[in-house]
């Protein structure tokens, strides 16, 4: 028996065993401001057969009483085990425990936290993958749903959220709300969020589409909506905005999905300290509160948090409504919500062009994930929890994605929608597998899928798509394109040629052919004869998942015209060829610096914007001989985003000033820095230019930046002032102050976002040879905070201080005589990916120079 990790065997066996009916909790919020006390009743019963001997899940400081159907037990227990539950014989059971439990500084449990701003005091939830059991006893496992009566005392000028409507109860100093959850959930979709939440209100009002899949028939429906977010931060709450995007979203899914939503209500809560971009509570969904942008925001930023305000609201059909039996199938919850949120985008909103950011951002995250050694199958062991909490990655998200948006292509739109209904309809309130599905689409299609599974989901890697051809001068007379990968797939693809047109000055495509394509080799028949194209994208449209390789003619018109190419879609490829040639060391990380310091002026698309002139910055400090970057790479990067912040729209110039400030600052750009310092209105703005500043050591010593950092706290108030302050003081660049914030990042008793910050401020640019003190003790280290840190903030802690400024061939030996030894396998992997990023940079810089 387990309580901690959770293994799929257990949980198998549990599941078997035991069928959950019902909890009835009660939380007192009032005890103190370190715990809150849980009394949970669980009701359910053991299945037909032999006696049960299984276990309760709980995480406590203590259990204050305990009864096993009415009988008393001693109220000791190990947490690692849960709460045993032995020799039950088959019926009707129950189990009463009361328990003192607490809060969480780390986002895992009941989080709780006080805005410094104001002194209200803030609490959310957040049970995946397997946390409810730090707020009830439980069964806490996805397959094992069940309806919740929730009784909650609270402080009698608090709000409480819960996933349905309460009712409120005064009792003078305090307040009982009561809510009943009286469908089918899994624990770890259960919410409750407190505290001096502010609130408004609307509702969204639609037409629920029929379809031939579903037994739903065409109305209209309404749906209570609500957005709440902490005090300080309501002035800046763009209600409007998001209740209007969020009314797109039920649009595009009750036309598209056939069922309709099937929760009371829609809460959205903006929660401080979130460790995730959100999470899909059934009828409440909790996302971070800096989607309140109460600085300066970039349309990137906007048309982000679209993405992630539908990717929770896809949730609520698949894996709510519909949810995984055990988490093999994580990568189908969070890969199906991806797609859905950037088709939605595209298709309802304003902003269209979410495929473009699509294949310039998830499929950059997948590409760097399934090129590092750690690399695995989109659909890959889940055999306990702690391997499953490694597994929230740029494959299961990003890849998953991909995937899906090629299988939908192979299948066709609507027949991808007809399966997806006909999967809602089939298992709504219960558990299914990717196997359901699949046979659902394979029904509504007509399609053999049985190969789709093997090909994409159970191997690892991704495949190079490049065409060759022979010509006689003028036209093609072959076209053939060809797959490398240790696994051939099949794709469905378009292969699209390109010509510089004199008279627009502009790349235009000329010919478009989409195909499937299978094995090393597939003749394009239908291009043969046409003429020779000065741009060839043999994946066009993005379609499937693949790195395409650009022969040589192509990569010279990308270089020398990247921002002539006037198809957005076609650009982005590009630029992602662009930037993947980068990091294999097929083109010089000083050419993408240049290429993007030349071409990124003109780029019309905010998303790829932000994301090239990131990828740039990479490129100069990671990927460039540093001798170069240092002088001639930043004065020329450096220039060129001053020009454009100088010369741009508002929204371009936040763009450049954002990047700007984490290159190696030359003479203009100290002083343009220095100008927002002491002149721009906007508190982000002047956050970003301080902690340039003071890394660079141009505020002077520690004492002048300390004043510095007490004038800007004095202008800006607010929890994400506090957060910037602790970024600037761990960018001071000094040996005393690096070492004293690497000790406090090993104590454990930072809260997640006071680690997060520091850890940004602490390698912030210009660090590195104040970090060298550091390349031992890393390792000397990772054994005992992977041990003793929770496993969230373990894994935030050894992620944000690998010693990555460490681009020697001792730091790699450092690390391989690490790896040599015994350890967890989370840890294992998060050294080996670190040692690798450290590797591919250490050979870029190498090939930078020419060696």
């Amino acid at each position: 028996m387990t309580s901690l990790n959770l293994t799929r065997d257990e949980a198998q066996q549990r599941s078997r065993q035991i069928k959950v009916h019902n909890y009835k909790v009660a939380l007192d919020l009032t005890v103190s401001e370190k715990f809150f006390t849980s009394h949970t009743v669980v009701d359910f019963e053991v299945r037909d057969g032999q006696q049960a001997d299984t276990f309760l899940d709980l995480r406590a400081d203590e259990i204050v009483e305990l009864f096993i159907d009415g009988v008393e037990k001693p109220t000791e227990y190990d947490a690692e085990y849960g709460i045993p539950l032995q020799g039950l014989e088959p019926g009707r059971h129950s189990v009463d425990v009361t328990a003192r439990i607490p809060y969480s500084r780390t986002g895992q449990g009941l989080h709780r936290f006080v805005d410094p701003a104001d002194d209200r005091v803030y609490l959310y939830s957040q049970c995946e993958t397997a946390d409810a059991k730090r707020i009830l006893a439980c069964f806490d496992q996805p397959d094992m749903k069940a309806t919740y009566d929730f009784s909650i005392t609270a402080p009698r000028d608090w709000t409480v959220i819960t996933n349905e409507t309460s009712t409120v109860t005064d009792n003078g100093d305090s307040r009982e709300w009561n809510s009943r959850i009286g469908y089918q959930l899994s624990t770890y979709l259960i919410a409750v969020c407190a505290g001096h939440y502010y609130q408004v209100s609307d509702e969204w009002t639609g037409t629920l589409t029929a379809h031939p899949e579903t037994s739903e028939e065409e109305r209209e429906i309404s749906v209570p909506l609500a957005l709440f977010c902490r005090q300080s931060l309501a002035k800046h709450l763009d209600a409007e905005r998001l209740f209007t995007e969020t009314k797109q979203g039920f649009d595009f899914y009750h036309r598209n999905f056939g069922i309709a939503y099937p929760f009371g209500k829609y809460d959205q809560v903006l929660c401080p300290e979130f460790n995730m971009g959100a999470m899909e509570n059934a009828g409440c969904v909790t996302h971070r509160d800096e989607f309140v942008f109460h600085n300066k925001a970039t349309h990137y930023q906007y048309e982000r948090r679209a993405d992630t305000f539908l990717h929770e609201m896809a949730h609520m059909w698949f894996g709510d409504l519909v949810t995984m039996q055990w988490w093999d199938d994580l990568w189908l919850n969070e890969s199906f919500a991806t797609w859905a949120a950037a088709i939605s985008q595209a298709e309802e909103t304003q902003y269209d062009t979410a495929w473009v950011t699509f294949a310039n951002i998830e499929k950059s995250w997948a590409y760097q994930q399934d090129q590092l050694p750690t690399t695995h199958p989109i659909s890959t062991d889940a055999s306990d929890i702690e391997t499953v909490e490694q597994n929230f990655d740029g494959i299961t998200y990003a890849k998953g994605a991909s995937v899906l948006k090629q299988l939908q292509a192979y299948v066709g739109r609507e027949e991808f929608f007809a399966g997806v209904r006909r999967h809602f309809e089939a298992h709504k309130f219960g558990n299914a597998a990717f196997e359901d599905l699949l046979g659902h689409l394979e029904d509504a299609s007509g399609r053999d899928l049985s190969w789709w599974a093997q090909q994409w989901l159970k191997t690892t890697g991704v495949n190079t798509l490049a065409a060759r051809t022979e010509d006689d001068g003028k036209t093609y007379t072959s076209f053939a394109v060809h797959q490398a990968g240790e696994t051939l797939r099949t794709h469905r693809i378009a292969v699209g040629l390109y010509r510089f047109d004199e008279q627009s000055q502009k790349v235009v495509r000329t010919k478009r052919v989409e195909l499937d394509i299978d094995g090393e080799f597939t003749n394009v028949d239908e291009l043969v004869g046409t003429p020779i194209a000065d741009l060839v994208l043999v994946n066009d449209d993005d379609l499937t998942y693949c790195l395409p390789e650009l022969d040589e003619r192509s990569l010279a018109t990308l270089l020398q015209h990247i921002d002539k190419i006037a198809d957005p879609m076609a650009r982005t490829l590009c630029w992602s060829a662009a930037w993947e040639m980068t990091r294999d060391g097929s083109l010089k990380a000083r050419d993408f610096v240049q290429l993007v310091a030349r071409g990124a002026q003109a780029e019309t698309e905010m998303a790829v914007l932000e994301r090239i002139t990131g990828q740039a910055v990479t490129a100069l400090t990671a990927y460039a001989d540093q001798e170069w970057a240092d002088a001639e790479g930043a004065q020329l990067l450096g220039e060129a985003f001053q020009a454009a912040a100088e010369n741009g729209s508002e929204d371009r110039a936040l763009i450049f000033i954002k990047t700007l400030s984490h290159l190696p600052l030359v003479d203009s750009t100290r002083i343009y820095l220095q100008g927002i310092l002491d002149n721009d209105e906007d508190a982000g703005l002047r956050w970003k230019a301080l902690t340039a500043l003071a890394a660079d050591g141009a505020i002077g010593e520690e004492a002048a930046v300390r004043e510095k950092i007490a004038q800007q706290r004095e202008l800006d108030k607010t929890s994400s002032g506090a957060q910037a302050a602790l970024q600037v003081e761990a960018a001071i660049n000094s040996d005393e102050n690096k070492k004293r914030i690497w000790d406090e990042l090993r104590t454990g008793e930072l809260g997640n976002l006071e680690a997060r910050f520091k850890m940004l401020g602490l390698t912030f640019t210009g660090s590195a040879k104040h970090l060298e003190q550091f390349n031992e003790s890393y390792f000397a280290d990772a054994q005992k905070v992977w041990a003793e840190f929770s496993p969230e903030m373990a894994l935030a802690v050894l992620t944000g201080t690998y010693p990555f400024w460490d681009k020697t061939e001792e730091g790699l030996q450092r690390a391989d005589d690490f790896l040599a030894g015994d350890m967890p396998a989370g840890l294992r992997r998060l050294v080996m990916e670190g040692r690798d990023r450290t590797a591919r940079a250490l050979r870029n810089q190498r090939i930078d120079r020419g060696e």
